[in-house]
């Protein structure tokens, strides 16, 4: 088993090559502010899985980067949000990555849960 086959992988990893290429849409001046932090965001969602995964034989360290994940997941929201009130016109491609991104949330939300009652008996 590998974390490319978990799906909060793969769902993480479309999400941050499609939040890269519409990041590079901002205003020139926006490209290393908040486009810079939504990238760094996006990135650290995936990073973290594979990261946690890496250290899956602590159980607590899995889950604590699972945690990061989950945080990182809300951040780049909060920078969607932003970016969907300072910039309407391009709302429409972002308000679409934020709803991706609510439903990614959620998925890892379940697996931290599934992570911290089962991972001892049955590792993925």
């Amino acid at each position: 088993m590998s974390y490319r086959n978990l799906d909060i992988y793969k769902i993480a990893f479309d999400l941050f090559l499609k939040t890269h290429k519409a990041s590079l849409l901002l205003p020139k001046h926006e490209l290393y502010e908040l486009g810079s932090q939504l990238r760094r965001s996006s990135d650290s969602v995936l990073t973290n899985i594979v990261e946690g995964y890496g250290r899956s034989c602590y159980k607590n360290d899995y889950i604590r980067f699972l945690v990061f994940s989950h945080a990182s997941n809300d951040e780049t929201i909060n920078h969607l949000e932003k970016i969907t009130i300072l910039y309407p016109e391009l709302a429409l491609e972002f308000e679409t990555l934020s709803k991706e991104y609510n439903l990614l949330g959620g998925k890892i939300s379940n697996y931290k849960k599934w992570v911290k009652e089962n991972w001892n008996k049955n590792k993925p």
